[in-house]
């Protein structure tokens, strides 16, 4: 079955190059040149993939992730932007994108790019139908909800890859950027406060004190180390 991805770009030359492209590679296309149409587009088409420019008229690509990631953690997103600033990916990234590509680039990084986030997107589908249970914690992939000592949380997505991620790898000192390569599908040296600030949403969940964690252990200088039954 064919994957449908949203264009959203106001370019109209990129946007009939990018179109043409993906097509020709065996996507189904649909298109929006501005923000409130890709909200609408997204509402009727349900798409397997967004890829999103910044910088549109009226509603920025900024606020139609936010818009959408208020109702729906697994479209996959790609921003596109011209600006090369590390803030930028960042914020990017702390709003829900999958990826983040800067232009000018290439169609062949884009189609890698898109067939990893897909790539990604079924691996996490395979392994969701485990439940993760230490301690008091218990954790239902399907339905994004955990309980610790029976009180009920939601989890996000994101969240529960890493915490299969973790789980994968127990007691193994985890380097932040090899969690964001895996998690993320970002490859760079810059700040790695997306991962922290996830991390900590995650530990005000799970942990009976998050400031000093029993489960999700800070590693000085490498990343985190995960516990299932710490001592």
């Amino acid at each position: 079955m064919k994957k449908t991805i949203l264009i959203a770009e106001d370019n109209v030359a990129i946007l009939t190059g990018l179109t043409d492209f993906l097509t020709h590679e065996g996507f189904e296309v649909v298109t929006a040149t501005d923000g409130e149409s890709a909200l609408k587009l997204y509402e009727e088409e349900h798409p397997d993939l967004l890829i999103l420019d910044i910088m549109m008229p009226g509603i920025s690509g900024w606020d139609v992730c936010k818009e959408i990631r208020k109702r729906d953690n697994s479209l996959k997103i790609i921003m596109l932007t011209a600006k090369g600033e590390e803030t930028d990916k960042v914020v990017g990234l702390e709003m829900g994108a999958d990826d983040y590509l800067v232009k000018p680039f290439s169609l062949k990084e884009l189609l890698a790019r898109i067939r990893a986030v897909l790539r990604r997107a079924a691996d996490n589908t395979e392994q969701s139908a485990e439940i993760m249970s230490f301690g008091d914690v218990s954790i239902n992939p399907n339905t994004l909800q955990g309980t610790k000592s029976g009180e009920q949380f939601d989890v996000s997505p994101r969240e529960i890859q890493l915490l299969q991620y973790f789980c994968a790898n127990e007691g193994m000192a985890l380097d932040r950027y090899r969690i964001l390569d895996k998690i993320w599908g970002v490859k760079y040296g810059g700040t790695t406060r997306t991962l922290d600030q996830h991390v900590s949403k995650l530990r005000h969940k799970i942990e009976d004190d998050p400031q000093n964690p029993r489960y999700i252990v800070t590693v000085h200088r490498v990343g985190y180390r995960f516990t299932a039954e710490p001592s």
